[in-house]
């Protein structure tokens, strides 16, 4: 089983990656193999909407995108992690929810994989940036597990946070609890690509 943790924080070693670090710590003490993926000094460029990863599978930009596919592909548990700035997630963890589009066929999907979220924020936004995580879950067809919410501001500060980063240990262990569930959706309501549910008429 494969537990990665995405930081979407531009600090290399932030609060999200400090209560990140400790998710995958409860999710190895539970027999998980882990790894975190940093955004930190990556080139992750935005989604340019070109719709070729419909036709072929594929995203055609190039870059550090390219290496965490892989990952997230094969990934049984995700666990996205973002500060808050200016009262929503960074442009980077936007910037890796767009380009997941290009992950649409068979095999090659987040579908049927645990996602859990860590958002870390220093006055309001932490309700938004969860709205925005756990609808990117939905609509991925991932089964949510929970979140931590933190309040920090002093880089370091969340290991202050003693029901934070318990929760951080205790969530590393659920996403591997939920993976042994061995959930998956339905065939017959697969992921779509446009406002399922939203009506005109």
């Amino acid at each position: 089983m494969k537990i990665l943790g995405v930081s979407c924080s531009p600090r290399k070693k932030g609060n999200t990656v400090i209560l990140l670090e400790e998710m995958l710590r409860g999710a190895a003490e539970h027999g998980a193999d882990i790894e975190l993926f940093s955004v930190s000094g990556k080139d992750i460029k935005g989604c340019d909407s070109c719709y070729s990863c419909m036709a072929k599978g594929d995203c055609h930009i190039q870059d550090d995108m390219q290496p965490l596919y892989e990952k997230l592909i094969e990934a049984d548990g995700i666990v996205f992690g973002s500060p808050v700035h200016f009262y929503g997630i960074t442009a980077q963890a936007k910037a890796i929810m767009d380009r997941t589009f290009a992950l649409n066929k068979p095999g090659k999907s987040l579908a049927n994989k645990v996602g859990g979220v860590i958002v870390v924020a220093g006055s309001i936004g932490l309700i938004d940036a969860l709205k925005d995580y756990y609808f990117f879950i939905t609509v991925q067809r991932m089964l949510p597990a929970n979140f931590v919410a933190a309040y920090a501001t002093v880089k370091g500060e969340a290991k202050k946070l003693e029901k934070g980063m318990k929760s951080a240990f205790r969530l590393g262990e659920e996403i591997v609890l939920l993976v042994d569930k061995k959930f998956e959706f339905p065939d017959k309501f697969p992921r779509s690509f446009f406002a399922f549910g939203t009506h005109t008429r």
